[in-house]
């Protein structure tokens, strides 16, 4: 592994047991202590990212309880053997996709972020793979994601102008445009691509 992602790797183990000591101790002593742990954790990673430490602290520290992943669901979504990708607000592409929300399940939050980001009516229909991001996916990030990639089927509706995408357009494997690789890859996308053109597909996971 990477020195950076060594040092990262270290923050991670470093936040989720202090995170679990604050979450189960009652030792008022204790609690003083993993907070500590907790504190340095951000420091560390705001040292080595040049981000400000209470932005770390909402982004890394911000969680109760047993530390588990983040669920990220992206939407692969077909027309003539071609996959949908919106175009995000810094010019790259991506599939759609984002946070599951906590009021929602996997298919429900696909469907969510289709008809925000894409305009379109969908429905989520096979679970394509399910990934741990950092076997994947660049840059490292101080938590860990789990990828959830559906394939979905277009049921109506059109792009509209929205916060989070500037356009939506259906591409071909061999003319893919440039991707936000920390969301999706081109093998990530291939293997859509896989799933759709495959007569029975079995899900795969990490």
């Amino acid at each position: 592994m990477e020195h950076t992602e060594k040092w990262l790797e270290w923050a991670v183990e470093l936040q989720a047991l202090a995170q679990a000591g604050l979450f189960y101790g009652k030792d008022v002593f204790d609690r003083e202590r993993y907070q500590r742990i907790r504190e340095i954790s951000a420091e560390m990673v705001a040292c080595q990212t040049d981000l400000p430490k209470n932005r770390v602290m909402e982004l890394f520290c911000n969680e109760s309880g047993y530390q588990t992943p983040k669920i990220d669901t992206r939407a692969a979504i077909f027309q003539d053997n071609r996959i949908l990708l919106v175009q995000e607000r810094n010019g790259k592409w991506s599939l759609p996709g984002g946070w599951c929300d906590v009021n929602l399940s996997v298919k429900e939050n696909t469907v969510k972020e289709v008809k925000e980001e894409a305009g379109l009516d969908v429905s989520a229909d096979l679970i394509i793979a399910v990934q741990d991001r950092k076997k994947h996916n660049s840059p490292a990030y101080a938590y860990g994601i789990c990828k959830i990639f559906v394939l979905c089927r277009a049921l109506g509706g059109s792009f509209e102008a929205n916060p989070e995408t500037t356009d939506a357009r259906y591409f071909l494997p061999d003319s893919l445009p440039v991707l936000a690789e920390e969301k999706n890859t081109a093998a990530q996308i291939n293997m859509c691509f896989d799933a759709y053109n495959a007569e029975h597909w079995t899900t795969l996971f990490d």
